[in-house]
């Protein structure tokens, strides 16, 4: 590839996403770390600044084998067909293997249930997944079965179409009945697990809105319209609200003794990639939720909506 007179001050990053399109930025970032990437022959950074001319020469390594296992999980299927699945998952499991967790993540169980097809665009370590959530976030996520619906989904969210709306729990009362929460995320300076409200963080934005208030708690829901990592625990926490059970962001008791924090992806809406047809899905509290909110209602907590 060469390098025009539009490219001229482009990050190299920035022109490989440009041009290969097939490939995540995050892959293509990757590449050039591994130094497969070469502008004139020699290896550059990602934040290298492209002159007109320049021959940008890309190595893509042959894709290796799948080497994770798939097991016979109870897996929730919400919707499936030959192009998208949505799951509705459990606390406790992990999305996809990583260090500590190579078995009983989603991916393990969805590798069995799909006999292997799903879209290969992140990596063997991640096939299929295009969102996160955490491990003790419960509820909805949609996973590809191919590359293409893969591309669709992922275009949809850089473009924050696709509908994602979170019920929450948090510590405190939440005196506006909706607000918004605009603030960059990054990785917290002070703890390694942890992200942060920073100023170099990514831009972030989150949507609340109040359902019901009790004596010491708020329970709401948290529309996303960025999905940074750990995005509505970070905010809330920012702006006074950690969500009850938080491990992270929340006062260290286990609040009623919660198994993690509660948040749950309760509604998921997209556009199907290859019939265009509006989706949305919806998932019930799961009963650990329901327990603890089910105290606030009618324990020693009064209701104070």
């Amino acid at each position: 590839m060469i390098a025009d007179s539009e490219d001229e001050d482009k990050r190299l990053d920035v022109f490989l996403a440009e041009n290969l399109e097939k490939y995540s930025r995050s892959f293509l970032q990757k590449l050039v770390k591994d130094e497969r990437v070469l502008v004139n022959g020699k290896d550059r950074k990602n934040r290298y600044l492209l002159i007109e001319g320049d021959e940008v020469e890309v190595q893509v390594p042959e894709a290796k084998p799948l080497d994770l296992e798939g097991e016979n999980l109870s897996l929730e299927i919400i919707y499936e067909d030959d192009d998208v699945i949505v799951v509705n998952k459990p606390k406790g499991m992990v999305v996809h293997p990583g260090s500590g967790n190579w078995e009983g993540t989603l991916v393990n169980g969805l590798l069995y249930h799909c006999r292997g097809n799903l879209s290969s665009i992140n990596g063997v370590i991640r096939p299929g997944i295009v969102h996160r959530i955490d491990k003790d976030t419960t509820g909805l996520i949609m996973v590809a079965k191919n590359d293409e619906a893969h591309r669709s989904l992922q275009n949809q969210l850089k473009e924050r179409t696709v509908s994602r709306k979170y019920h929450v729990l948090t510590h405190g009362i939440v005196k506006e009945n909706q607000l918004e929460i605009e603030a960059p995320i990054g990785r917290s300076p002070r703890h390694p697990l942890k992200m942060a409200v920073v100023d170099d963080g990514r831009y972030a934005k989150t949507h609340f809105r109040v359902l019901e208030r009790y004596k010491t708690a708020t329970y709401g829901e948290a529309r996303l319209e960025t999905g940074r990592t750990h995005q509505i625990r970070v905010h809330l926490q920012y702006i006074g609200y950690p969500l009850v059970g938080d491990p992270l962001y929340a006062p260290k008791k286990a609040a009623f003794h919660s198994k993690g924090q509660m948040l749950h992806a309760k509604t998921l809406g997209f556009i199907h990639p290859k019939s265009g047809e509006n989706l949305e899905f919806d998932s019930p509290l799961p009963e650990d939720f329901l327990r603890v909110k089910k105290i606030l209602e009618e324990g020693s907590f009064e209701k104070n909506s």
